[in-house]
């Protein structure tokens, strides 16, 4: 079993499909991933390998991004229809475990739910989902450094409020929004505030993603 295939390999199949500003970024989400798992306790090398692979298909034509999700079977919406480009988080799980041999399911996981996010998704994902957003080369405006404050505070609050700043942007730019943004907010949202009381929610967690 893979659990992560050699760094340089990654960096020299990504140094010929995606420009270098995104290698940056890509870059940024491996250190950002990695540090946030250690602060919590997780898995540091798990949390880099899938910072490190999880825009492995950034780039694919939107005609591909469709083709392979039909072909793993993935369940397409209509905004995942007229939006393809939101398929590159599961293409490029798709393609570490088919190019580079990575059958580490916390690391598909945290790869293909980087974008969208997912109810429920492990703390290994949520580091990922975060780091995608606050990496340094993304800026150093108000709202990132209260983002980059808040990932230290509280793993959930921080999905929940990077959640929010996503959705901020699509709105002012009317873009569509994709159902699961909004129930990855919301269950961030409830359990940040249940780790605060100390109050079971898995009734409401339940009622959130049904």
């Amino acid at each position: 079993m893979i659990l992560a295939p050699a760094r340089e390999i990654v960096l020299a199949w990504l140094s010929e499909r995606v420009p270098a500003a995104r290698i940056k970024h890509i870059l940024g989400v491996e250190q950002v991933a990695g540090d946030l798992a250690r602060h919590y306790g997780l898995d540091e090398a798990k949390a880099r390998s899938a910072g490190l692979l999880h825009d492995l298909a950034k780039y694919f034509k939107p005609q591909l991004l469709l083709q392979m999700a039909q072909k793993e079977g993935l369940e397409l919406d209509s905004v995942l229809e007229a939006h393809p480009h939101l398929l590159h988080a599961d293409a490029s799980a798709i393609v570490a475990r088919d190019e580079f041999g990575v059958v580490d399911r916390e690391i598909l996981d945290a790869i293909a739910n980087h974008t969208l996010g997912r109810p429920n998704m492990s703390q290994l994902s949520c580091t990922v989902f975060i780091a995608d957003t606050i990496e340094p080369s993304r800026g150093n405006t108000t709202e990132l450094e209260a983002l980059r404050e808040a990932s230290l505070q509280n793993l959930y609050a921080a999905v929940w409020q990077t959640s929010d700043y996503s959705l901020k942007y699509l709105l002012e730019t009317r873009c569509y929004i994709h159902p699961r943004t909004v129930l990855t907010r919301n269950w961030a949202l409830q359990m940040a505030r249940s780790q605060e009381t100390g109050n079971s929610t898995e009734k409401s967690i339940e009622q959130i993603t049904s």
